[in-house]
């Protein structure tokens, strides 16, 4: 299985629509953080297919460490810095 690339150390908020689908990068190999751009063509990673139930700002997961993706959980703060970049 291949690993994720910590694409960043710090959420992204983002305003979200109420019934829009969205497709959260879950590889990292993105260049349309923190959503998917077809980056994971050629891996094991298929991005994350997500709905909010509202109108809403929500802070998306960087790292590719969260427990609640496509949500920041605070996972970040937990990184070494030899993690970091790899």
């Amino acid at each position: 299985m291949d690993k994720a690339i910590i694409a960043g150390v710090t959420p992204i908020g983002v305003d979200l629509e109420k019934g829009k689908t969205y497709f959260f990068c879950t590889c990292g190999r993105s260049s349309n953080q923190p959503f998917c751009d077809g980056g994971h063509k050629g891996t094991s990673f298929t991005p994350l297919q997500f709905k909010v139930e509202e109108n809403a700002k929500k802070f998306l997961c960087t790292c590719k460490c969260s427990s609640n993706q496509p949500f920041c959980d605070g996972s970040h703060n937990q990184l070494n810095k030899d993690q970091i970049g790899s």
